[in-house]
């Protein structure tokens, strides 16, 4: 039988140069956050490591890391011991010189559902992504978890409506984006918080879906991350958030919403998509 009553966290931290530390403060949030009743955590963007693609060096390459490796195994047993769906996002090694943004979808009972890979590769002052990593060529999956039907956007995927159209028309109730994104270099006057507010929640209404958005937080080197990690309903309303501090946002939901939603806002029964063939070419006219 469905499950409509789902709890979810979000776990929001500052990381430090200290891999191993990183992921035991992110373990002790985790198990918080089971105590506490959460049942599906998504983890931050490139998790358990500051935002290397600040620079760029060949030094990098060696944080990657296989998915079949000693680390994601003991995620695995983490969501199995604790009974949760755990969502790990981490910096894959697929093969030699083949590298990519993940995120690991581990079931209640620890098997692996899948890797979703980062689609859509930003490259700009500090964010030099495209130095490490491939587009994705995973898609677009869903996971039909124990807790409900999850789809993943990381990141710079989460900006683009295509992305969150295509989880929700293959069924995804909630949408999870894990997110590395913080002060622009070129505008350092400019914060962009509440542009990803409105950008991604928007995704919630024009879907109907629960969106749930998390990102890291403090200062690496010279970028600083202003966290605001947050849940937002069918209608696009944040029902709650962090501010600029670590911790663990944990909200139980009712996809019961979806249905409203859907319901008095007809936009996926009346989608024309036999119109949409420009959206299929890179043309462009400013």
């Amino acid at each position: 039988m469905r499950k409509e009553l789902v709890s979810i966290a979000l776990i929001q931290l500052g990381c430090g140069p200290d891999i191993l530390d990183n992921r035991e403060r992110t373990l002790r949030q985790v198990e918080a956050a089971a105590v506490e009743g959460a049942q599906i955590i998504c983890l931050q963007e490139l998790y358990d490591g500051q935002y290397f693609p600040q620079r760029v060096s060949p030094e990098g390459y060696t944080l990657a890391e296989s998915v079949e490796g000693e680390h994601l195994k003991q995620m695995g047993a983490l969501a199995e011991r604790l009974g949760v769906v755990l969502i790990v996002p981490f910096y894959e090694k697929a093969g030699r010189g083949l590298y990519y943004n993940s995120a690991a979808v581990f079931d209640a009972d620890g098997s692996l559902l899948g890797v979703t890979r980062k689609n859509h590769i930003p490259d700009g002052p500090q964010y030099h992504e495209k130095y490490y990593f491939i587009p994705g060529n995973t898609g677009y999956p869903v996971y039909h978890t124990a807790y409900g039907v999850i789809g993943i956007g990381i990141c710079w995927d989460e900006w683009f409506p295509e992305t969150a159209r295509l989880l929700a028309l293959q069924g995804a109730d909630i949408l999870f984006f894990p997110s590395a994104i913080g002060s622009e270099p070129d505008y350092p006057e400019l914060s962009t918080r509440r542009a990803w507010e409105k950008a991604i929640s928007a995704h919630g209404i024009s879907n109907g879906v629960f969106v749930a958005a998390v990102n890291r937080v403090g200062q690496e080197d010279d970028m600083t991350f202003y966290g605001g990690s947050f849940i937002s309903n069918p209608l696009g309303d944040i029902v709650q958030s962090l501010d600029n501090e670590e911790g663990m946002l944990l909200q139980t939901i009712d996809l019961k919403e979806i249905d409203f939603a859907r319901h008095l806002l007809q936009f996926l029964r009346d989608r024309r998509p036999e119109t949409y063939g420009p959206l299929l070419t890179r043309d462009a006219r400013a």
